[in-house]
């Protein structure tokens, strides 16, 4: 399962660095573009349904899903770019690995709508599921890099409004604390193809001057008492590595049941990267088989 860094293709990846002073919409046609370069070539069925007129979401069905399971995913995308439709081919390979349909949210995005209007956004998509008939014990939210960080605001919202829960959640790379204080950020300078300077980018445009140390925008500062059980994965060689690291231990030390993999080398969103990566493809399938184990107790 275990390989060494594909240093070529990162290579790649680092000579990706967003114009931060663009317009938004050039930016996220640019990482549109970027994604659709390197993702998987496979696609679902969708259907859009409007969750209300501000925020979308996207039905992904393949044919081996079983109905009544659902995946609600939260796509990357430093909370400022990012969509459904350049994340078309990760949700067909996860609705295939776990044999479930995904419903894909696209949240309201940085800088028009920065914290915590996309945290909001997720509560809105988890009630909407559960008003037409998908029961949360057949939801398991799913979410890479900042959509991972959304999965564990809802979860933590759903437990401050006392809402029933969904029986579990995937975090794949999450960004869970936007101080970025790990050594890592030093450490794996040359092991990431995110930087820095990139980090504080997505810190300033989301949070727009409110303190990072706010739970809902760094779950590492919340309780985690009463949270399901959570699957995380994590790359050796993420810039925020450490956090993540720091985040599953004070999970465990909460009382949560967390299943923490560490990936060797692997450099943050590698995931996503499912045409170029062996270790993407392993990845999606290792949270297929967490999806299909959760569902079938």
């Amino acid at each position: 399962m275990i390989r060494e860094t594909p240093q070529d293709f990162l290579d790649i990846l680092k000579s990706y660095v967003p114009d931060l002073q663009k317009p938004a919409g050039a930016a996220r046609q640019e990482f549109s573009e970027f994604l659709a370069e390197f993702q998987a070539d496979e696609r679902p069925e969708v259907e859009p349904v409007a969750i209300r007129d501000d925020l979308r979401g996207v039905w992904c069905s393949v044919p081996e899903a079983v109905p009544d399971r659902t995946l609600l995913f939260f796509h990357g995308g430093d909370f400022s770019v990012g969509s459904t439709a350049d994340h078309l081919g990760f949700c067909a390979e996860l609705a295939r690995a776990s044999q479930s349909r995904v419903f894909s949210v696209d949240y309201r995005l940085a800088p028009e709508h920065p914290f915590p209007a996309p945290v909001e956004d997720t509560v809105a998509a988890y009630r909407y599921l559960a008003s037409h008939g998908y029961p949360p014990h057949r939801i398991i939210p799913v979410g890479i890099s900042a959509g991972g960080t959304l999965v564990l605001d809802l979860l933590l919202s759903l437990r401050d409004q006392h809402l029933l829960m969904p029986p579990a959640a995937i975090c794949m790379s999450p960004i869970v604390d936007l101080a970025f204080g790990g050594e890592s950020v030093i450490s794996n300078r040359a092991s990431d193809w995110l930087s820095a300077t990139r980090l504080i980018a997505i810190r300033t445009r989301y949070l727009t001057g409110r303190e990072p140390d706010d739970p809902f925008a760094s779950p590492v500062h919340a309780n985690l008492s009463g949270l399901p059980r959570l699957y995380i994965q994590a790359g050796s060689g993420e810039l925020m590595y450490d956090d993540i690291s720091a985040f599953a231990k004070k999970a465990k030390w909460a009382g949560v049941q967390v299943r923490f993999e560490i990936w060797e080398g692997m450099f943050h969103f590698w995931q996503i990267f499912g045409r170029q990566v062996p270790e993407a493809r392993d990845a999606v399938a290792r949270a297929g088989t967490f999806v299909r184990e959760t569902f079938g107790r």
